[in-house]
């Protein structure tokens, strides 16, 4: 992987600030740390950080132009299919000077423009300039694997892998009030939203072009081929033999590479088939987990190692206390160039660091609890949507559990949390229950922010976003799976896995998210996927003779980060003294600061509740938001 940047002046004035390219691509030096290279021509410039993986020769140095001199590209990601791509294009007369696949994109782009998206197998973000008609044309995957921000205003068009290098343009710092509302319900910023005005996301499956008069509109290249109504569906033994030779073949692509290649192995189903099926593929095959000392509950690295004495692979274990999860704190705050605060990324940041020190590319587990309903909110769905004695009782105890003291640090606690969660969400239509379940911090407008605060968010925007994410929603239990694939897996779990590798400088791809298994997965019904019983029952039942009977025995684990017990310790004078205080949020003028307190007050009592979570999501913001206005 790579970092690209670039800008477009639209006129003489824009062109002042073609010169910025320079330090907008040294500020993605962690995404490309093997060499740098910087195109110029008359308005426009670009920038590329090289992550070296396929043919690390200089030949496959970027930016990269053609033989005629037409055509740069900047390129982040990976083709897979780029051989036989690469063989096509040769029947046709193409010579190349490299062996990359980016010099495949280039030209299959060179003759056949936006239509080439159609034929790519990867995860990519990428930019070509035109010299001749003078335009830039931006495409981002399928599924937003990998990230492409953009701003635009009278004078230039700017974009970048990451939102530091557009801030290396001068562009203006005013937080979007609509993105910054999303970030506080679900503790991330959905596309195509940023958290700045005029900054947004390109989104997953689109392309745009840009030319000396603007920008067009997003076009979308390609949607997840959802129905409700299924046609030719395939018996559940046939759909099993369909999915065992596509997630081979995937896997079996994504390990082609000129760098050493290992796996996540979290000890989870996903990871723990990714890796049996890489290891069949390979002599030796690197697998990589991370447990936690103080935090059995959440450690998975007994399984995990269970997988990797059957395939004999070469397999890792970095042992973590909370002190070692605390003392990557601030680096991961200080990565994140917009509020992001699912806490988990804390454990992808150190495995990937870790990770990096024996291989440059990784494959994961990613995306198969989205594609197949994994999560305990899916099984949840399916309980509400089908009701039942046990989920009746519930429902009619929802005033008594709202009484009862909640935490995530206890196991009784947690349990209480999760059924009045259930108990109100039953109460609730099946969009209102997505968008309920779906929050962290929660707040609403009106409690969070201040009075003058709250009086200039458009209130009509952000309902207009939230009916925008849940419009798919419907008695279609697959409606569920194609709002997370567009909401939780592009916005969250994907920036996570993203933006914690790269900045360690570390390749991740994910199998899962082949585009011809997604559409597969979205050609089966619901129940091939979930029951009562059974979640990613597909996968289980696929691919069960690889994996040990522990391991399909056993429940899902989430990870929770030690937050409470850090903010009762060691963060206790940043939430009291510094980012939380009295006066500084006074100041601010952006939070309620009765609630903040009450917030406060609530954290440090005997039921915290989602206290932990609404207090690390406005630390996340506090923190940025003091870097970038400093």
């Amino acid at each position: 992987m790579c970092g690209i940047t670039g800008i477009l002046a639209f006129n003489e004035k824009g062109k002042q600030y073609l010169n910025k390219v320079s330090a907008a691509t040294y500020s993605l030096l962690k995404r490309g740390p093997d060499g740098e290279g910087i195109y110029f021509n008359k308005n426009v410039a670009l920038g590329h950080r090289r992550l070296s993986i396929i043919d690390t020769s200089n030949a496959a140095a970027q930016p990269l132009t053609e033989t005629t001199e037409r055509y740069t590209i900047v390129f982040n990601g990976e083709i897979f299919n780029y051989k036989q791509l690469r063989n096509q294009l040769e029947s046709k007369g193409i010579k190349f000077k490299s062996q990359s696949d980016t010099e495949v994109l280039l030209h299959l782009y060179i003759l056949e423009k936006e239509k080439s998206l159609e034929q790519l197998d990867g995860e990519f973000a990428f930019a070509i300039y035109d010299s001749q008609t003078e335009e830039l044309f931006l495409a981002r995957d399928r599924f937003g694997i990998k990230p492409l921000y953009y701003y635009k205003d009278e004078e230039r068009f700017i974009f970048g892998s990451e939102l530091k290098a557009l801030m290396q343009y001068d562009i203006p710092k005013v937080i979007d009030k609509t993105a910054l509302q999303l970030y506080f319900h679900l503790n991330y910023i959905p596309s195509p939203y940023s958290i700045f005005e005029n900054v947004k996301k390109l989104q997953a499956g689109t392309f745009l072009k840009a030319n000396l008069k603007g920008i067009s509109d997003e076009i979308k290249y390609y949607a997840i081929p959802y129905s409700s109504e299924l046609k030719n569906i395939p018996t559940y033994e046939s759909a099993q033999k369909t999915f065992k030779g596509l997630l081979e073949s995937s896997v079996q692509q994504r390990m082609i590479a000129d760098v050493p290649l290992g796996t996540f192995l979290s000890g989870g189903i996903d990871s723990s088939i990714i890796t049996a099926i890489a290891a069949q593929n390979t002599k030796h095959l690197n697998s990589f987990s991370i447990g936690f000392k103080d935090e059995p509950l959440f450690d998975e690295t007994e399984h995990a190692q269970l997988l990797a004495k059957k395939y004999k692979t070469n397999h890792t274990v970095f042992q973590l206390s909370n002190n070692d999860l605390f003392a990557n704190l601030q680096q991961v705050l200080d990565y994140t160039d917009e509020p992001f605060a699912d806490s988990s990324a804390l454990a992808v940041n150190i495995l990937s660091m870790h990770t990096k020190k024996h291989v440059t590319v990784a494959l994961s587990g990613d995306g198969a609890d989205e594609l197949f309903a994994g999560y305990n909110k899916h099984a949840a769905e399916l309980k509400a949507r089908t009701g039942g004695i046990k989920a009746g009782l519930v429902k009619s105890s929802h005033s008594i559990l709202k009484q009862l003291p909640k935490s995530r640090n206890s196991k009784t606690g947690n349990k209480i949390r999760q059924l009045e969660k259930f108990a109100e969400g039953m109460k609730m239509s099946s969009q209102e229950r997505y968008w309920q379940w779906a929050k962290w911090s929660g707040y609403t407008s009106d409690q969070l922010f201040s009075k003058k605060y709250a009086s200039d968010i458009n209130a009509d925007l952000f309902e207009k976003s939230k009916s925008n994410i849940l419009k798919n929603i419907s008695v279609d239990y697959n409606s569920v799976l194609l709002t997370d694939m567009q909401l939780v897996l592009e916005n969250d779990m994907l920036v996570k896995v993203d933006r914690m590798s790269m900045s360690q400088s570390l390749e991740v791809r994910v199998p899962f998210l082949d585009h011809k298994i997604v559409d597969f997965a979205f050609s089966l019904p619901a129940d091939y996927k979930i029951d009562s019983k059974s979640r990613k029952k597909i996968i289980r039942d696929t691919f069960k003779d690889l994996l040990p009977p522990e391991l399909l025995s056993k429940k899902k684990q989430g990870f929770e980060v030690p937050m409470l017990k850090w903010f009762k310790t060691d963060l206790k004078s940043m939430i009291t003294n510094e980012l939380l205080e009295d006066k500084f949020i006074d100041k601010q003028g952006i939070f309620n600061l009765d609630q903040i307190k009450i917030l406060k007050a609530q954290l440090f009592s005997s039921s915290p509740n989602d206290a932990v979570e609404k207090v690390w999501a406005l630390i996340v913001f506090q923190y940025w938001y003091l870097r970038i206005t400093n």
